[in-house]
C-alpha cells in the first residue's frame, strides 16, 4: 500500500477543523439535568490555601430541647412532684390508735414530715436511758429492741449489747439503758450511722453494767408475751432465753414474709407498707422500732394468736409468772386488748366451782 505524505495528512487535518468550527453553534443551551451552583456551595479559601467546600447547616434542634441565652442547650426540666403527706412516727401512730384518732390528722397536728421518727414531740414524754420506769405498768405483751455495736479486727462482724429498750402494749416506755460493754473486749465500730450509738454513751456514769441490764430484763420479760422484729438477735446478744411459744416475731409472720417474696422482711420496710410509719429515718433508735415492732404485731393480733395456737396449741391457763405481782389472769388482755371481761370471767369459774362442791357433799 503506498505511503500517505505527511504534508497531505496535515493540510486536510485542517481544513477538517475549520469546516467543523463553522458548523459550531457560537451559544450552548444550558444542560437542563445540570445542577445550579448555589452561594452556600463557593469554594471558600482558607489561610492555608486549600479550598473547602461551604457546606449548609441544618437546624436540627429536637423538640425535646429548647436554647436557653447562653447559646447552650438544656433538656427539658421534668415537672415538680408534689410533696408526700406527712407520715407519723410509730409513737404518734400508736398514741392515735389507742385514742381512736387518724394517725394523719395526728402528723399534720405535729408538722411531722415522712423522715421524723425521733420520740421527740410526741404526746408521751420518755425519759431516755432512765433503767426501770415505775410509772408504766409491764402487762401481758412486751416489745423488745436492742442496739449493737462490732467488736474484733476489721470488718469488726462481732456484736456486743449497747442499748436496750422495752415497751408495753401501748407503746409505753418500760426500761431504757444504755449497756457498757465487757472490760476485756474492745470497740471498734460503734455503727453510728446506724446504730446512734457514741462513744459517750458508752462510758461508766453513763451506762449500766450487762449483768445489771440482763437481770432487769430477764424480769420483765418472764411469764409474758415477747413481740419484737428478728429477736433471736436480740436474745443473743442478752444471753437470754425464752419459751417459743410466747414469742411473737414479726419477721417471721407469714403475712409479712409475702411482702419479701418469703424472705425476712425490713423492719422499716414493714412499717412504711403496713403502717404508713416511717421509722430509722437516719440512726436507729430501740424505743421507736419497739413501738413500730408493737404496732405491728397490734395490727395483726389475731392473725398472730392463730398461727401460734396452729403451732403450739391452745393452753387453758397459762404458766405461773416467774415475777412477783405479775398474775396472768388479771392482765390486761381481757380488758383493754380484747375487749372482755377477765376479772368476770374469774368469778364466774369460781362461782361454778363452788357449785360443783356443793352438788358432791
Amino acid at each position: 500500500m503506498p505511503g500517505v505524505e505527511l504534508q497531505n495528512l496535515s493540510s486536510n487535518w485542517k481544513n477538517l477543523q475549520k469546516s467543523l468550527q463553522k458548523d459550531k453553534p457560537t451559544t450552548t443551551a444550558p444542560n437542563p439535568l445540570k445542577r445550579k451552583t448555589t452561594s452556600d456551595a463557593l469554594p471558600v479559601s482558607h489561610s492555608n490555601g486549600v479550598k473547602r467546600k461551604k457546606l449548609e447547616t441544618r437546624n436540627i434542634q429536637g423538640p425535646e430541647r429548647r436554647r436557653r441565652k447562653m447559646g447552650s442547650y438544656l433538656s427539658k426540666e421534668p415537672p415538680v412532684q408534689p410533696k408526700p403527706a406527712a407520715s407519723p412516727s410509730a409513737s404518734l401512730a400508736l398514741f392515735a390508735e389507742d385514742n381512736d384518732i387518724p394517725a394523719a390528722d395526728v402528723a399534720a397536728a405535729y408538722k411531722l414530715d415522712r423522715v421524723k421518727t425521733a420520740a421527740a414531740s410526741t404526746p408521751q414524754q420518755d425519759v431516755l436511758n432512765s433503767g426501770l420506769n415505775p410509772a408504766a405498768v409491764p402487762g401481758k405483751y412486751i416489745a423488745l429492741d436492742c442496739e449493737m455495736v462490732g467488736t474484733g479486727p476489721p470488718p469488726a462482724t462481732d456484736s456486743v449489747l449497747a442499748r436496750v429498750s422495752l415497751v408495753n402494749y401501748h407503746g409505753q416506755l418500760l426500761y431504757d439503758s444504755y449497756v457498757l460493754p465487757p472490760p476485756n473486749i474492745a470497740i471498734t465500730d460503734y455503727r453510728t450511722f446506724v446504730s446512734g450509738i457514741q462513744p459517750h454513751h458508752l462510758r461508766p456514769g453513763t451506762a449500766r453494767p450487762f449483768r445489771h441490764v440482763q437481770r432487769d430484763v430477764a424480769a420483765l420479760l418472764a411469764g409474758r408475751v415477747l413481740v419484737g422484729h428478728a429477736l433471736k438477735n436480740d436474745l443473743a446478744v442478752l444471753v437470754l432465753a425464752h419459751p417459743q411459744r410466747d414469742i411473737r416475731d414479726t419477721a417471721r409472720h407469714a403475712a409479712f414474709r409475702k411482702l419479701s417474696a418469703g424472705r425476712t422482711p425490713a423492719l422499716k420496710r414493714l412499717a412504711r407498707e403496713v403502717l404508713g410509719v416511717e421509722i430509722q429515718g437516719s440512726e436507729h433508735s430501740s424505743v421507736e422500732d419497739a413501738r413500730a415492732a408493737m404496732l405491728l404485731f397490734r395490727r395483726e393480733k389475731v392473725a398472730f394468736e392463730e398461727e401460734n395456737a396452729r403451732r403450739w396449741g391452745r393452753s387453758r391457763r397459762r404458766g405461773q409468772a416467774a415475777v412477783r405481782g405479775v398474775e396472768e389472769d388479771e392482765d390486761e388482755e381481757g380488758t383493754e386488748e380484747e375487749g372482755g371481761g377477765g376479772a368476770a370471767d374469774g368469778k364466774k369459774s369460781s362461782a361454778r366451782k363452788k357449785k360443783k362442791k356443793k352438788g358432791r357433799r
